[in-house]
């Protein structure tokens, strides 16, 4: 008797949009010195994105079946204009993820809800989210050595940064097991 083949594992994904250069430099450059400081992994398994669609499990046959996938969020960002962002300073989600605030986020909100919209129309196997959104672009989480937090706490307290740039693509990512990987990129206002 042969032993029948594993099931489908289902695949992990995020929707992103990435800074361009010069900010994804300096942002990156950041990531890298908390992961010096820290020893956080977390801080470089992901180049700096502004997350629009939370990590989430699908078989691969539900989310890449088509076409289907790529075809709506292609067709979905071909309808929106590109959008504007600020980031100034750097804050915290309590005690776990130091992040670089987005600011004027007026119209990423608005992106978001309409992404939202149309994966609740013609991707429903994408999970709705629960939490609200809060734009940013993340220098740390979930692994920072707590003993570390107040020292970085204290040290981004009394550091500047501003920067603005234009989103024009969403980036589609899957972890391979080991790291995330982009597999589409969608371009705004095409």
């Amino acid at each position: 008797m042969t032993p029948s083949a594993a099931p489908p594992q289902p695949a992990l994904y995020l929707l992103a949009t990435l800074p361009p250069e010069p900010v994804f430099a300096d942002v990156w450059a950041l990531k890298q010195e908390v992961h010096r400081l820290t020893g956080s992994r977390n801080a470089v398994r992901l180049p700096p994105h502004i997350t629009l669609l939370p990590p989430f499990r699908l078989l691969p046959a539900e989310f890449e079946s088509a076409a289907a996938a790529g075809a709506v969020l292609a067709d979905f960002a071909a309808a929106q204009p590109p959008v504007e962002v600020g980031l100034r300073d750097f804050a915290w989600f309590g005690d776990r993820t130091l992040f670089v605030r987005v600011v004027q986020a007026e119209a990423l909100q608005r992106l978001h809800a309409a992404l939202l919209a149309r994966c609740r129309t013609d991707l429903p196997a994408v999970p709705q989210e629960t939490r609200p959104f809060t734009p940013h672009l993340t220098l740390a989480t979930r692994d920072l050595p707590p003993a570390q937090v107040p020292a970085l706490q204290a040290d981004f307290a009394g550091r500047r940064y501003q920067a603005a740039f234009q989103v024009t693509a969403l980036t589609l990512f899957r972890h391979d097991g080991r790291q995330w990987q982009p597999v589409g990129e969608f371009r705004l206002g095409s």
